[in-house]
């Protein structure tokens, strides 16, 4: 293979990727082996309104299996990479019990939650989950992320989306996602 023709297989690769929602660019190399899955919406399908901000902005039920055995805790991240301002983070999550397999639908909007778990801030300067809210137009994709943990983590509730990428760095066992979109007419 020539190095036009590298190139060119390279960037359609790129380009498949990304059509297929493929996100894994904060952990490469660390198996999606996690299944994530609601029971309101499919991956790739429309998220229900009533789990926006057009509806009454709780939080959708979600579910994981095939978690890694050593896993010490959970953290969630929600984010929309389509946000006219670059990516719009919707739900921070972290320290779930390494027993955990789910997150009701409407989870409180706690700093820190019965469980142990806490929440960062999202984009909306707000702890907890918030919906989608795009502007109107095109359809956004949000994706919920899922990131098996090999310890929990010292951070305080509040934290952003930065700080738990930063501290979840070298500590992910394996993750996954599930997208979901958004449109507003």
């Amino acid at each position: 293979m020539n190095g036009a023709s590298f190139l060119s297989a390279a960037a359609l690769l790129a380009v498949l990727a990304a059509a297929c929602g493929a996100d894994n660019k904060n952990f490469p190399g660390v198996p999606m082996n996690i299944q994530i899955a609601s029971a309101v919406f499919s991956d790739g399908q429309a998220i229900p309104a009533k789990y926006t901000a057009d509806g009454l902005d709780i939080s959708p039920p979600l579910a994981w299996t095939n978690a890694p055995a050593g896993a010490k805790s959970f953290a969630l991240i929600a984010d929309d990479p389509d946000a006219p301002a670059g990516t719009w983070v919707h739900w921070v999550i972290f320290n779930l019990p390494p027993a955990a397999t789910e997150l009701a639908e409407n989870t409180s909007k706690l700093a820190q939650l019965p469980d142990g778990a806490k929440q960062g801030l999202n984009s909306f300067k707000k702890t907890g989950y918030n919906g989608p809210a795009p502007p109107p137009g095109k359809a956004h994709r949000y994706f919920f992320k899922i990131y098996a943990l090999d310890t929990a983590l010292d951070l305080k509730p509040g934290a952003t989306k930065t700080d738990l990428l930063k501290a979840m760095d070298g500590h992910v066992l394996a993750q996954g996602q599930l997208m979901g979109t958004y449109q507003r007419k």
